[in-house]
């Protein structure tokens, strides 16, 4: 024998043994439930007996078996043989066996014969002989085929050790075949529920380094049913979550109040913001920028909910419990258990502030559908050329129009903010407005008398903006005429004098709402602040920080301006990143606690929406996306297409589980999703697990 096959039979003994071991490992032969006697492609019927049942500690609805052909015992089994598999199955229900109407006349008839004896069961020793109850000990089950493990080479190297791998279908029919049927416990239930493609590894490790797969995280252990029985010896099998499915991916939380969301939430956002203890391939913390829109301030604040341990205390598990500053935490008010938060305002006044304020304001009146409101947020604050003295002009008129409109609806004004209007009103206008011969003349003239001062108070100019307006639009003022005048002045540019935007500003005043709508921001404007806080928040999402927004104090339409703001600055920013080439596009992942508040509804088609385009195309942005809430059918169509990973716990209606079982293998846990209301009880579906795992979430909790 050459030298060459020598080796080859040493290498094929070699993969012997490490068949037979990971069979031994998924194949635990005192867990022989029974045989499959019927299977197609997409389901296998078992037959199974009492002994067995009982001897494994039940057969719950949609456990997990195992079916194969092969003896773990055996010392010779080739794994490239299309038998070498084992078949994963799901139990959905019973099934029919021909013996069936037969046993039930028996247990019938048994049962008459025994009717009254209150210390008797039809099944007890005596009431039939030995082998027709044997005979009616056995049963039949309906079970999914979920998919196929089995075992391959390493195709770059033939001498190291085999693949698991998984297939979601079967390769191979058995319609004439026997298989035995096995219920994994202990170490094959683990290896099963917690099975990642080794592809899936190998990406990790060259993105993240070579211990991202260390970042796994225990979630919980399985649990398959509301009636959880501790003799069924799961109860300490783990389930675990790779953190890294969660990046660039949207994650989704579904299910009543008081179900689990909010601690699942907790679960994840801490094992993402643990990965900071793990190197990448440069050496460096995998630090992932984590934003929380918080609507009740559950999670940036300690509640008696969930034992005083709040999510923001997270940083209590680093190294040596420093914080530095590494959770922070943002809001509309102070409060008084947080004297470090951030307040979430801004100086609308201010000249770079202008445009940001005017769209924190739009975006709260973005659903008014009122005429005046609608032409009051087209206008936007762009400064022209300093070379082009009647742009800048007009535009400076518009300026103080607008800080006059803010000054109408209660927003405090900055010590340093004083009008001074020298040179934007010509003696033309003025004299226009002096010598109107309308019945208002004599506003028009107070009108006039203000904007010759030339630095009048805010509450006046405001009054004579308003006049204005009422000047402009008044067909007896005289104001037509001193329009067509200067339109037609020569050497004038031909433009009038009112541009539309000036107009759509000092329209507000027209409508005793009008500035109380707009002062629906006010609550985001402070007159001693200079910084954006978006612009802030974006820096410490660079920096790999968790951040917490709590809006519990806010209106719901602020709630949802500031949060749309957020999310765009945090889109646009990483997406030039993108555009310009760079690598170095910080990692996000935002989370949107009561979701329904915040993302478009599920009837709203419009793609142009900024939570949707984050839906769509934030994974080449490196953003992330968790959304939590009540009910499927509130969420956008587009966004649940483009959805990775899924935790759902109870929902209570026919219209929820019916839009869930569009997804993944969903359908085969409706009803279970429907009938049990216990809190933690999840089905998980990630990006690295390839079907739906029924898990008993741990209860969130910091150690100190």
């Amino acid at each position: 024998m050459s030298i060459e096959q020598g080796i080859s039979n040493r290498i094929d003994q070699d993969k012997y043994f490490e068949s037979k071991q990971w069979f031994q490992k998924l194949i635990q032969v005192d867990q022989y439930i029974g045989d499959v006697y019927s299977i197609n492609y997409e389901f296998a019927r078992v037959i199974i007996h009492d002994f067995f049942r009982e001897k494994v500690g039940g057969i719950p609805s949609l456990s997990f078996l195992i079916a194969s052909r092969i003896d773990p015992n055996k010392n010779d089994i080739n794994f490239k043989k299309e038998d070498s598999s084992f078949i994963l199955l799901r139990v959905m229900d019973a099934a029919t066996l021909p013996q069936d109407k037969e046993a039930e006349r028996i247990r019938v008839e048994t049962a008459q014969r025994i009717s009254g004896e209150t210390e008797k069961h039809w099944d007890d020793p005596g009431t039939m002989d030995a082998k027709t109850k044997n005979l009616l000990g056995f049963a039949g089950i309906q079970c999914r085929i979920i998919g196929t493990f089995f075992l391959e080479e390493n195709n770059q190297n033939g001498e190291a050790p085999l693949n698991l791998k998984f297939g979601c279908d079967i390769s191979n029919y058995y319609p004439n075949r026997g298989l035995k049927v096995y219920k994994p416990n202990g170490e094959a239930l683990e290896k099963i529920i917690n099975y990642i493609d080794p592809s899936n590894t190998e990406e990790l490790r060259k993105r993240y380094g070579s211990n991202a797969e260390q970042a796994k995280v225990k979630i919980g252990h399985v649990r398959y049913a509301s009636t959880n029985r501790k003799y069924q010896n799961i109860d300490d099998i783990p389930v675990y979550i790779q953190p890294m499915d969660l990046l660039n991916q949207k994650s989704a939380l579904f299910g009543m109040t008081r179900t689990g969301k909010s601690n699942t939430t907790k679960i994840i956002a801490k094992s993402v913001f643990e990965l900071r203890n793990l190197k990448d391939n440069e050496g460096k913390d995998i630090r992932i920028g984590q934003i929380i829109f918080d609507p009740n301030g559950e999670y940036a604040n300690e509640n008696i909910q969930d034992n005083n341990s709040a999510l923001k205390n997270v940083w209590k598990l680093l190294p040596n419990g420093v914080k530095d500053n590494e959770v922070i935490t943002y809001g509309i008010t102070r409060h008084p258990n947080d004297i470090d938060r951030n307040l979430m305002l801004l100086n609308f006044f201010e000249e770079e502030n202008l445009q940001i304020g005017k769209e924190i304001i739009d975006n709260i009146l973005s659903e008014d559908n009122t005429t005046y409101i609608k032409n009051f947020c087209q206008v936007s604050f762009e400064k022209p050329d300093i070379n082009d003295m009647s742009a800048l002009t007009r535009y400076n008129r518009r300026v103080f129009a607008y800080k006059s409109v803010l000054a109408r609806a209660g927003f405090a004004i900055p010590k340093n903010q004083k009008p001074y209007i020298k040179r934007l009103f010509g003696e033309k206008i003025l004299e226009a407005l002096k010598e109107s011969p309308s019945n208002n003349a004599y506003e028009y003239e107070e009108a006039a008398k203000i904007f010759e001062n030339h630095s009048p108070s805010w509450e006046q100019l405001a009054s004579a903006f308003e006049t204005l307006d009422k000047f402009i639009r008044d067909k007896d003022s005289g104001y037509q005429d001193f329009e067509r005048e200067y339109i037609n002045k020569p050497g004038k540019s031909g433009e009038r004098w009112a541009d539309e935007d000036l107009k759509k500003i000092i329209g507000i005043f027209q409508y005793p709402n009008g500035t109380r709508k707009i002062g629906k921001a006010k609550e985001q404007h402070s007159a001693d602040t200079k910084n954006d806080y978006a612009e802030d928040i974006y820096n410490h999402l660079k920096q790999g920080k968790l951040v917490i927004i709590d809006q519990s104090s806010g209106e719901p339409d602020l709630n949802k301006s500031s949060a749309a703001r957020i999310m765009t600055k945090i889109f646009k920013e990483n997406q030039k990143l993108f555009i310009a080439g760079k690598t170095n596009i910080p990692e996000i992942l935002v989370y949107i606690e009561e979701a329904h508040n915040i993302l478009p509804a599920g009837n709203d088609l419009d793609l142009s929406d900024i939570w949707v385009r984050t839906a769509k195309e934030g994974s080449k942005y490196h953003i992330g996306m968790v959304y939590a809430t009540q009910e499927v059918s509130s969420i956008q169509k587009n966004i649940l297409k483009n959805t990775s990973n899924w935790f759902i716990s109870h929902l209570n209606n026919t219209d929820e589980t019916k839009e869930l079982c569009k997804y993944y293998d969903f359908v085969d846990f409706e009803p279970s999703i429907r009938r049990a209301q216990d809190k933690g009880f999840l089905r998980v579906k990630t990006l690295s697990n390839l079907f739906v795992i029924p898990v008993q979430v741990d209860k969130f909790k910091i150690k100190n």
